[in-house]
């Protein structure tokens, strides 16, 4: 689980990483990340997640919103406390792996920028 101020709640601050933020599309995932004004929210790297019914019916979705709540945090303790993602699985998430959900997690923040010191 997420502690609740690394938790996207509005959907404001969604739209607006979405909109602003870096995308990296891989197979299981779509990771939007963006830099959040310093002051401007509340503190701490924030997470959110988008399982749609493309992805499968209610049990199945749920699965695979905690696998990537699971994935989620084990990489949050890396991120700038500026940083805001958005993860949105994709349709056939539910057949990958933890293990290459989280590989295509950090492949995804790699090629975003998300990580402390990357940003330009």
């Amino acid at each position: 689980m997420l502690a609740a101020r690394n938790r996207m709640r509005r959907s404001a601050e969604f739209a607006a990483t979405i909109k602003n933020g870096r995308r990296s599309a891989h197979p299981a995932l779509v990771l939007h990340a963006h830099r959040a004004t310093p002051g401007a929210s509340a503190p701490g790297p924030r997470v959110g997640l988008v399982v749609s019914k493309a992805v499968g019916n209610a049990v199945v979705r749920h699965r695979v919103s905690r696998q990537l709540r699971h994935v989620a945090r084990s990489v949050i303790d890396d991120l700038d406390p500026d940083v805001r993602l958005v993860i949105r699985a994709r349709p056939g998430s539910h057949r990958t792996s933890s293990a290459a959900m989280a590989a295509q997690l950090r492949a995804a923040l790699t090629r975003t920028a998300a990580r402390p010191g990357s940003w330009r």
